[in-house]
Parts: C-alpha cells; sequence; structure tokens
C-alpha cells in the first residue's frame, strides 16, 4: 500500500523544463521578427498645404508676466489693432462665437496660464480656440 501511494505522488509533479524551451524558442522568434516589422508612418501635412483661413483669427498673447494683449489682424496678416486686456475683460472682447482665436504664449509662460486662458476663452462661449507657434528655421 505504500508503494502505490508513492508512485501517485511521483505522477503529480510537473516536468517543466519543455515548458521553458518552448518559451526560450519564442523569445528567440520575437526578438528576430521585431525589427522586421516596419511601424507605422504618419504623413502630417506642413504648413505650406494647409488652406487660408476665410476669418482673420484673433490672437490673445500671454507675455512673460502673464498680462495678456489681444491683437487683431486682416487676412493679409496687417496688424489691425492691439490692446492690453485683464482676464476679466478677455470675456467682453470677443463677441462672435464663430470668430477663432489663437493663444501664444511667451516661453517662459507656464503651461498651467495657457491652459487657464484657454478655459476662461471656452467658457466665455468661443468655439474655436488654437494654439499659436512659430515655425522652426
Amino acid at each position: 500500500m505504500a508503494r502505490l501511494h508513492s508512485k501517485r505522488g511521483a505522477m503529480s509533479e510537473i516536468n517543466v523544463v519543455p515548458y521553458v524551451d518552448v518559451m526560450l524558442v519564442l523569445l528567440v522568434i520575437f526578438m528576430v521578427t521585431a525589427p522586421l516589422v516596419a511601424p507605422g508612418v504618419i504623413d502630417l501635412p506642413s504648413v505650406g498645404k494647409a488652406s487660408a483661413p476665410r476669418i482673420a483669427p484673433i490672437e490673445v498673447l500671454i507675455k512673460e508676466d502673464q498680462s495678456l494683449v489681444v491683437r487683431e489682424k486682416d487676412l493679409s496678416g496687417k496688424l489691425l489693432s492691439e490692446r492690453s486686456v485683464t482676464r476679466a475683460e478677455l470675456e467682453k472682447v470677443f463677441k462672435d462665437p464663430k470668430t477663432p482665436v489663437l493663444v501664444a504664449g511667451d516661453k517662459n509662460v507656464r503651461y498651467e496660464a495657457v491652459l487657464q486662458v484657454m478655459d476662461e476663452l471656452r467658457k466665455s462661449g468661443v468655439e474655436r480656440i488654437g494654439l499659436q507657434v512659430r515655425p522652426s528655421q
């Protein structure tokens, strides 16, 4: 009876060596095929391909001291007006919610300040808000 019990104990053990071998073979296969898989390439449009806006956007500039300047230009880029505003006055500047707004921040302005201005513009009903950047040369 003792012998029968010892045979059962030996049969309940699992031999993991074949599983480790299979895992190592799979690892080698994945390591060899991974560099051969081409990553997805995204073709972004350049600035030259973008269409000209139908409405000249209003620019909101955030200076280093976090003061705000609102700049209006015509479609050719000619400056029509430029005035300093406070955050409370910012809501009164935008009468038409369809007019696009570009927010530009100084390099040294905290990202949080830019987001706060964008949030205030959204609360005042402005529908189209973008970030203005200078193209690298």
